[in-house]
């Protein structure tokens, strides 16, 4: 053996460290074109929140006039605040003529 050793290459604690994205909420916001129902059903088919948050959630929606209903990932705010807008009218209330309105903003 001639003696040469190879050892392997050690990375620092920084360099492995993992870069997390920052979180962020998504907002629904509260109008008077949209049921409790409405809001329930579209927690739970959109964020597969169960009927009884969901029906917190439309609560403090209406009380005050938003509610955070997910906090996650910018490109995942993203896709669920399109899919708040692109869910439609209420079927119960003859006024209602489009979505709920939501918006992103980061997580504190």
């Amino acid at each position: 053996m001639n003696g040469t050793t190879t050892t392997p290459e050690r990375r620092t604690q920084e360099e492995t460290k993992l870069k997390k994205q920052p979180p962020y909420h998504v907002i629904l916001h509260n109008d008077d074109d949209h049921s409790f129902e409405y809001v329930i059903r579209m927690l739970k088919e959109l964020f597969a929140h169960p009927e009884e948050t969901g029906f917190k959630m439309a609560e403090e929606v209406h009380a005050k006039g938003r509610v955070i209903v997910c906090t996650t990932s910018l490109e995942r705010a993203e896709l669920k605040q399109e899919q708040i807008h692109a869910y439609g009218p209420d079927p119960l209330i003859s006024r209602s003529a489009g979505s709920m309105s939501a918006s992103i903003e980061p997580a504190e």
